[in-house]
């Protein structure tokens, strides 16, 4: 399978530049997709193209599908000639889709050292696809996804075999995109559209992929007038993840509902009967997932995720995609466990349990409690965790806890942290004197690790309007000012002081987007005067 990328800005071989990938050499690379080989068929000043060639064994395709399923339905035996002869060696599909985003991972970032202001331009561009299915929709279709992101579409159909044309076309097309857009903005809207075209996903499509497709679509997807179609193809028709997927893209709207005559046009904005039915969805999410996700399955999508949320590009200089700044957060706060020599933690709101993976990861933690008030949230970190098939030792240090933040637990005290990361600002705030006694008054850990969003830092946001939280769920957001006098508060009604900090790249005008706080037990009966050094407000900023 095969995608080329062309320009007519002069220079034109600067294109290089930007897919971090030399005009002059040919490279190939190892993806979960199979051999990807990076080349250019013309590298002129007025025009370069960079080609993507795609190698999959079909036949190990399917064996990797048998040995998965092997044992699970009935075996992985009765294959037949069908399951060999199929489209996928020629086809663009997700496995192409895959494949770039392990070789072109920089370019979708849209970064680019050498040529910074060049990723941010806007450039002449043609995207060929020989061979792309457009399937239950054809031509037409290509055109209702790709003409409203500001596409030219020439979609050519392909006959089933030239020989015979009496047979007819196929339902691929040879398909080219020509615009004017920014490279790392063309790459990941085809990226992403290439499996909803295709209608098929070559590997396990489970909760994960809405995150990749809110993230990689965020800032044209929430407009698209086939959003809907989008969301249903991507996530394997899977009613539930689509219900799930564009409840969020709603809440996107249902912010930016507020600021009419911005320019911003509504369309999404969430009725009660949808909430009520995203409430459904998101069940039914968790008990398929439970039931149905698979070692291999989820190794396969793991494989896949790595791809698209960038480990190495493969380019000359070896450049990754940034961490994400939930990655940053979970860096620092394991940092700050190893450093306070912490055995026994607790995850606070622990979620779907990413945080928890990386504490079991952790030799030195010989308990970790993970609290949530959700069931569903539980579930969810158990099948991530795998618990099941966890080592004895593993698992004979982990706790699955129910539990909310404004009650009492005692399961809770005598922790050496608690960590609450990304969970105060969903507590209502006349709750938050009620947390801080459980947190500081009864538990009474030895450390303590909040982190919560700098809502200053917003503005830094494309596509998010003025004034709105980054989440619907959020009751508020502090300024700095703001959590420094909360945190101040605490550290003068409990024995405890406080270093301020944050995570995430520092603005100079409005900080890091996560700010941070880290609670120490004074030692009993040294309970000093109230703001006699006890929070470091500023620190670290």
């Amino acid at each position: 399978m095969l995608l080329a990328v062309s320009t007519t800005h002069r220079p034109a071989t600067d294109l290089g530049f930007l897919l971090h990938k030399h005009p002059d050499k040919a490279q190939r690379f190892d993806t979960a997709a199979g051999s990807a080989h990076v080349f250019y068929p013309e590298a002129t000043e007025e025009r370069c193209t960079a080609a993507l060639l795609l190698e999959i064994d079909p036949v190990g395709l399917v064996r990797n599908r048998q040995a998965g399923t092997a044992g699970r339905r009935g075996g992985g035996g009765g294959a037949d000639a069908a399951q060999y002869v199929d489209d996928r060696t020629y086809a663009a599909s997700s496995l192409l889709a895959v494949a770039m985003a392990a070789v072109f991972a920089t370019a979708m970032a849209g970064r680019c050292k050498a040529r910074p202001e060049l990723a941010a331009t806007a450039l002449p561009l043609e995207i060929r696809l020989p061979s792309l299915p457009c399937r239950a929709g054809g031509a037409d279709l290509a055109r209702r996804l790709f003409e409203p992101l500001g596409w030219q579409v020439t979609a050519v159909p392909l006959p089933l075999d030239p020989r015979f044309p009496e047979w007819g076309d196929a339902p691929h097309h040879d398909v080219t995109l020509t615009g004017t857009l920014r490279l790392a903005d063309a790459l990941t809207q085809v990226y992403v559209l290439l499996p909803v075209l295709d209608d098929a996903k070559h590997y396990y499509v489970g909760r994960d992929e809405i995150d990749k497709l809110l993230r990689e679509g965020a800032s044209w997807l929430p407009g698209h007038p086939e959003r809907h179609l989008i969301a249903r193809r991507y996530l394997a028709h899977r009613r539930a993840l689509a219900t799930t997927a564009l409840a969020q893209l709603a809440a996107v709207d249902d912010l930016a509902a507020d600021t009419l005559g911005t320019g911003f046009e509504p369309g999404l904005v969430a009725t009660e009967a949808e909430v009520a039915e995203t409430e459904v969805a998101e069940a039914e999410v968790a008990e398929a997932e439970v039931a149905e996700a698979e070692v291999a399955e989820t190794a396969e999508t793991e494989v896949a995720e790595a791809g698209a949320e960038g480990t190495s590009d493969g380019g000359d200089g070896g450049e990754t995609r940034p961490p994400s700044l939930a990655e940053l957060r979970r860096r620092v706060i394991l940092a700050v466990l190893r450093t306070s020599d912490a055995h026994r933690v607790a995850d606070v709101g622990c979620g779907d349990g990413k945080l928890v993976a990386r504490l079991l990861a952790e030799p030195n933690l010989t308990e970790i409690i993970a609290v949530d008030v959700s069931h569903r949230a539980l579930e969810l970190a158990a099948r991530r965790l795998r618990i099941e098939r966890m080592p004895d030792q593993v698992r004979a240090r982990l706790r699955l806890v129910v539990s909310s933040l404004t009650y009492r637990d005692s399961r809770l005290t005598g922790l050496d942290a608690i960590v609450l990361s990304e969970v105060v600002e969903h507590v209502d705030p006349p709750r938050l004197p009620a947390l801080a006694e459980v947190v500081l008054g009864h538990a009474q850990p030895r450390l303590v690790i909040v982190t919560t969003p700098n809502i200053e830092y917003n503005v830094r946001y494309e596509g998010l309007p003025s004034g709105a939280l980054r989440h619907r769920d959020h009751r508020f957001e502090w300024t700095r000012d703001e959590f420094a006098s909360w945190v101040g508060g605490l550290v003068a009604r409990y024995p405890y002081t406080a270093r301020l900090g944050g995570v995430g790249v520092d603005d100079p005008e409005v900080g890091q987007p996560t700010q941070l706080a880290i609670l120490e037990r004074l030692p009993a009966g040294e309970h000093r005067a109230a703001g006699e050094h006890r929070a470091g407000a500023g620190e670290g900023r």
